[in-house]
């Protein structure tokens, strides 16, 4: 059997999970709600606050999203508990991000700001008070993760000088140029 598939997801007391028509799984919490349909084969089953992911059968699907439903399960329980965050930073001179209302607006060496609007239910931004980083929170894993890819994406890191937004911690090999100067990571 798999191993992800196989072991239980802890419930918290402060989340209900319910599965509806058709595997439509619902998970609620403190922070919100949540909704995933997942493979019509699988059976979810709640014991001693702990939820079990089941397949019918070995064959290679099933297998497949036998793991894959325990993942999205678990996720979403850890989502409306704690939630998601995802760390960015900007580089460069005149490089800043500023928070308006629900929006975040970028300045990154464009003729103009860019804005970005946060199109997920509960996914919030803020904004360090230097413009430098910012942190993208929500109790979606999924949507987390895409807007921050779509923020990077607007000005991503560039190999000579290092400039762009990039996620913390992230390393961009920086490149020798023209002059064949040293390349240091930054």
């Amino acid at each position: 059997m798999s191993r992800i598939g196989r072991s239980p997801v802890p419930l918290p007391k402060n989340v209900t999970l319910k599965v509806e028509k058709g595997n439509r799984i619902v998970v609620s919490g403190p922070k919100g709600t949540l909704e995933q349909s997942i493979h019509p084969a699988l059976a979810v089953t709640q014991e001693d606050g702990h939820v079990l992911v089941t397949r019918p059968t070995d064959s290679r699907d099933h297998r497949a999203q036998h793991g894959l439903a325990r993942s999205l399960i678990a996720n979403m329980v850890t989502g409306v508990t704690t939630g998601f965050t995802r760390r960015l930073e900007v580089h460069g001179v005149g490089y800043r991000a500023e928070k308006q209302g629900n929006n975040l607006v970028l300045q990154v060496g464009k003729s103009h700001p860019v804005v970005i609007t946060p199109d997920g239910q509960g996914v919030a931004f803020e904004v360090d008070r230097d413009g430098r980083g910012f942190v993208i929170s929500g109790v979606d894993k999924c949507e987390v993760g895409q807007l921050a890819a779509v923020v990077r994406k607007e000005r991503p890191p560039e190999p000579y000088k290092g400039k762009g937004i990039r996620y913390a911690g992230e390393t961009v090999k920086i490149k020798a140029g023209k002059s064949g100067k040293g390349a240091k990571g930054r």
